[in-house]
């Protein structure tokens, strides 16, 4: 069955459309997040090396969505690459792979993406015709983007049993539509209460320096009427302690089994005031943003190019230009901040250990 019917079923909650393949033409195409709200701008390649960029420098972001566009850049590789056999093939294919797992070091849905393409090109390589693993390697790629989609979803259903009516949900950083393959994680949470009826609010960090919430989080949210306020991001804690959020939700980069969450820097301190004034933080991400590992340690935290601090959108300088810079792209929560993780297979409540781990076995 060709995974994209499956998406016909999920159609009334793709909105905005982030990214796409194109069956016949053995293209991809994407929606750039660095111009977004002030203009869409899409780009369409048969290049992988051009979505390797895409993703380095941050037109396309948010874990889930950097897992399905190097899935989709693997395909491309495999169709618009020369190669006569079937070892010539792999050899460009691991290029490939190995250039798309150089591009942002956090984000673990890409080496997962990645692994489970790179298992269909090793199974379609042994049957020795190059076509073949083609086609196993764009199928594959389609049923990443397609569980990504439904997996978001289920996130949201699940989630918004969480949300009461006339909640207000503090955020930080974009984890909607523009992160994923189409629907979002934790604003995937907040977009499921909505449809359902609910009466909610969002307040949003602006996320410095890349301004992820001031610019995309306004945007979608704008987008489907959700009402938002913009706060900055050092506004958090007071917002929790004057009780002007009920909760808070935010996405995630990579956990690990511990419960320790890698996810936009900033996402820390939110944990810290939520917890410090009896609010609860959840954490919504699918199981494929969990590494099977116990060491935080292992959670590896991109350093971005100073000028992103020093300038705000790589443009206007904000402070002198040859200032010392240290721009960390992510933190890590502790687990005993994290009130529950929300996936599509269901809540993991503390001990994580036990209830990740139990996640990942279902």
């Amino acid at each position: 069955m060709n995974p994209l019917r499956e998406i016909e079923r999920y159609e009334e909650y793709l909105k905005i459309k982030p990214l796409w393949w194109d069956a016949d033409s053995k293209t991809f195409t994407w929606l750039d997040t660095r111009l977004i709200p002030f203009e869409e701008k899409y780009h369409t390649t048969k290049d992988y090396r051009r979505v390797a960029q895409a993703i380095k420098t941050m037109e396309i972001r948010g874990a889930p969505a950097i897992g399905v566009s190097a899935a989709f850049a693997m395909a491309l590789a495999a169709w618009h690459e020369p190669a006569r056999s079937a070892e010539d093939l792999l050899a460009a294919l691991e290029h490939a792979r190995s250039l798309l797992a150089s591009t942002r070091p956090t984000a673990y849905n890409l080496f997962w993406a990645l692994d489970r393409v790179w298992k269909r090109i090793e199974e379609a390589s042994q049957r020795g015709d190059p076509d073949e693993v083609r086609a196993a390697v764009e199928d594959e790629a389609l049923r990443i983007y397609v569980e990504d989609i439904r997996n978001n979803v289920e996130i949201g259903r699940i989630g918004g049993r969480l949300i009461e009516d006339g909640a207000t949900i503090l955020t930080h950083c974009n984890t909607g539509a523009l992160a994923t393959a189409g629907f979002g994680t934790a604003l995937g949470v907040v977009r499921y209460a909505f449809y359902e009826g609910k009466r909610v609010r969002v307040i949003t960090t602006e996320t410095r320096p890349v301004l992820q919430g001031a610019r995309l989080n306004v945007w979608e949210l704008r987008k489907e009427g959700i009402p938002v306020t913009l706060v900055t991001d050092g506004m958090a804690g007071l917002v929790l302690a004057r009780g002007m959020a009920d909760l808070a939700i935010v996405g995630a980069d990579r956990i690990i089994l511990t419960g320790h969450t890698a996810n936009k820097i900033g996402t820390y301190m939110v944990a810290l005031a939520a917890k410090d004034n009896g609010k609860p933080f959840y954490v919504a991400a699918p199981t494929s943003t969990i590494q099977a590992v116990r060491d935080p340690s292992a959670i590896v935290i991109e350093e971005r190019d100073p000028d992103e601090v020093r300038r705000v959108l790589g443009k206007h300088l904000i402070t002198l230009p040859d200032v010392d810079v240290y721009n960390p792209s992510f933190d890590v929560t502790p687990p005993e901040l994290i009130s529950a993780i929300i996936t599509e297979k269901g809540i993991a409540e503390p001990p994580y250990e036990d209830s990740l781990a139990r996640l990942l076995e279902g």
